[in-house]
């Protein structure tokens, strides 16, 4: 695992987003509820940035395009592409439902930390 330091804690109030590049990688910081999560930018389903997509109050971010969800603390799907009724099953099939991948986080001495494996 690579540790880099992406922003002070203060840079990112609850409620807050930002997007960081570490190792090549576009990640989405989100403050939410006191929790700290890093996901990939890009949504599996077809590369769409997730970084103005709505977070529901238990932590799943929905995709701002084609409406896949998430959650922020696994990755894991939770809806892939149900928008727009009668196409959503159309756009669902053009690709695999596939996890988001998430990044470890920490807060160390002020500043927001993400791990990364072989970045």
């Amino acid at each position: 695992m690579h540790w880099t330091a992406v922003l002070r804690q203060d840079e990112l109030p609850d409620g807050e987003r930002r997007v960081v590049e570490v190792g090549g990688r576009s990640i989405l910081l989100l403050s939410h509820v006191g929790q700290i999560y890093a996901v990939d930018n890009h949504c599996p389903h077809m590369g769409a940035t997730l970084e103005g997509g709505e977070v529901t109050e238990d932590g799943i971010i929905v995709c701002p395009r084609h409406h896949s969800a998430f959650d922020l603390r696994t990755g894991d799907v939770k809806d892939w592409t149900p928008w727009p009724p009668g196409v959503g099953r159309v756009l669902g099939a053009v690709s695999r439902e596939t996890a988001l991948p998430v990044f470890a986080t920490r807060v160390e001495e002020g500043s927001i930390w993400v791990g990364v494996e072989n970045p």
